[in-house]
Order: C-alpha cells, then structure tokens, then sequence
C-alpha cells in the first residue's frame, strides 16, 4: 500500500513547486484569520499582515524558480477573487478597514505585471525588488504611521506622517540593496540605484491615491531599478 504511493521523486517539480508557493499563501491567509478572530482585533494589522506575509510569496517563486505561467495565473485569479470581494464580502477582515479602494486589486495585479515583465528577460530580481518594495515599505509605513506618527501632513486630503514616509524610505533601500547586492555585488551602482528607488518609492506612497500605490510602487521601483541599473552599468 504504502509501496503505491507516488515518492517527492516522481512528482514534476512544477508541481512540488506550486505546492509549496500555495502552502506560504494559505499559512499568511491563516494567521490573518486568526489575528481576525481575536476580540483586540486591528482591522489594518490583519490587512498588513496579508499585505506583508503573501507578497514574500515572489521570493519563493524566485529561489524555486517557479515558472512566469504559473505566477501570472496565480496573479489574474487573485486579481478577480480581490475584485469579487470588493463587491461580496468573502474575503472578511482583509477589505474592512472603513474605507473602499482598488488597492487589494491592483497589489494582485501588480505582482502579474511584473512576473511578465521580468521573468521573460531573465531578469527575475527587479521583479521581486518591486513587490517587496511595495509589501515591506508600503506595509510597514502604515504600522508605523498609524502608531507612532506624531508629524502630521496632508497631500490631496489625505492624512501622511513624516514617520511612515520615512518608513517608506530605509525599507525600500534596505531592500533594494539587500537585492542588488546579493545579484551584482558591492559595487557603487548597487547603493546608488538603491537610494534611486527607495527616493522613487516614497514619492509615489506619498503622492498615490485611490489604492493605486500598490500599483506604482512596485512598478515604479522596479522600472527605476532596472533601467538606471542598465544605464549605469553600460
């Protein structure tokens, strides 16, 4: 009986692949539910924990090296799962922090567009700089804005804090660096192309309205780094 069934070997490696990808997804969900359920509950603590916890899904699709054709229709059905919640609630906790925006949506979205992009020109790594960019600075931003943001302003009516901007700031160069670094070594373009991109990153949070940072952000940073990089390195 146990002779019958199917060893790690004899499963397709894409499969074993899509597998663990799923598990990290279902794992972030799961704590978000539970986070959910607790009777102190934070609406935008749940939100950032998905927001933070499902987008390091692109470094596993990075290390695993999972196929574009698998992270691109991962993205169109999260993409329409994030638009059917936006009008039926089944997706609890995640949407209810008291305001509505595409955001959810274009953070889905995003993580497709730039799998194509990059993972098409073996370039893999601006990708995954993008989304973390957007997952890690964005995310925290609004943890840190929301707690300790004590220097208040205001662009196009919308409340900022200096802290989260500046938030926004050391974590887009932290990650760009970290990246760059590990892809192309220490070299000047490396630390240069990072303060590039974490400056692009904080004036697009900054500037975004309408959810549509999720969008920008990543695809912004990742257009920054990938053409002033080019440049610089020619």
């Amino acid at each position: 009986m146990l002779n019958s069934l199917p060893s790690l070997e004899s499963i397709p490696p894409v499969y074993l692949q899509i597998a663990i990808a799923s598990i990290w997804v279902f794992l972030m969900l799961g704590v978000a539910w539970w986070v959910n359920r607790l009777d102190n509950k934070d609406p935008e603590v749940v939100r950032k924990i998905v927001h933070i916890g499902t987008g390091n899904i692109i470094l596993v699709a990075w290390w695993l090296g999972i196929p574009a054709s698998v992270g691109i229709t991962a993205s169109i059905v999260a993409s329409a799962a994030t638009l059917l919640s936006y009008r039926f609630p089944i997706l609890p906790g995640i949407d209810s922090v008291g305001r509505k925006s595409l955001g959810t949506f274009f953070y889905s979205a995003s993580i497709g567009i730039l799998i194509a992009g990059f993972w098409s020109i073996q370039q893999p790594h601006y990708a995954v700089l993008g989304v973390l960019v957007m997952t890690w600075g964005d995310g925290l931003a609004a943890l840190v804005g929301q707690r300790f943001g004590k220097h208040k302003y205001k662009v196009f009516g919308r409340q900022k804090s200096l802290e989260g901007s500046l938030t926004v700031t050391a974590v887009s160069y932290l990650i760009g660096s970290s990246i760059l670094l590990t892809v192309q070594g220490n070299v000047w373009q490396t630390w240069l192309v990072s303060l590039a991109v974490a400056l692009v990153a904080t004036g697009l949070e900054v500037f975004s309205m309408f959810g549509i940072d999720n969008l920008t952000v990543p695809l912004g940073s990742a257009a920054v780094a990938f053409f002033l990089n080019t440049w610089l390195s020619g």
